[in-house]
């Protein structure tokens, strides 16, 4: 039984392209939320997961918080109809964060691009090459014919 949620929740996760997070749970309730997340709403969704800063900086020597925004309604009228525009996804930014090694705040994702002392916090999976199907012996391989321009007729 262990073994298949497991196996259940890696297929979940390649199709989510998320990977694993320490941070990221699941509630009693079966919300997905983020302990991290100390202001604002505390579920989070596939999208607000893929534009963490956290996971853009991926070190073991930071310590944040995080904060979730909810995006600006936008009501519009025209023609007589009134719509409401809020196609925009939360917006995950840090509360406060800092470096433990070199003990300095951090604003923004980019400061810790070119430090020395970074230590990935999550090991970056890179995808297995996918394997080409060689034909079996004999079997008769026919290419596809080119397309060739089709005059447009009148």
């Amino acid at each position: 039984m262990i073994r298949d949620l497991a196996t259940a929740r890696k297929q979940i996760e390649a199709v989510l392209d998320l990977g694993t997070c320490e941070h990221r749970t699941v509630a009693k309730d079966g919300r997905i939320v983020c302990s991290k997340i100390v202001q604002g709403a505390a579920e989070v969704s596939p999208n607000t997961c893929r534009t963490c800063p956290f996971k853009a900086i991926n070190c073991a020597h930071l310590r944040f918080s995080l904060e979730q925004t909810e995006p600006r309604r936008l009501v519009v009228r025209h023609n007589g109809k009134t719509e409401v525009w809020d196609d925009e996804p939360p917006e995950v930014r840090f509360e406060r964060a800092a470096c433990a090694a070199r003990v300095l705040p951090i604003d923004h994702p980019k400061q810790c691009a070119g430090c020395a002392l970074r230590q990935p916090a999550q090991p970056v999976e890179t995808p297995a090459p996918r394997r080409r199907r060689v034909a079996a012996a004999g079997a008769k391989v026919v290419p596809f014919p080119q397309r060739e321009a089709v005059a447009a007729t009148g």
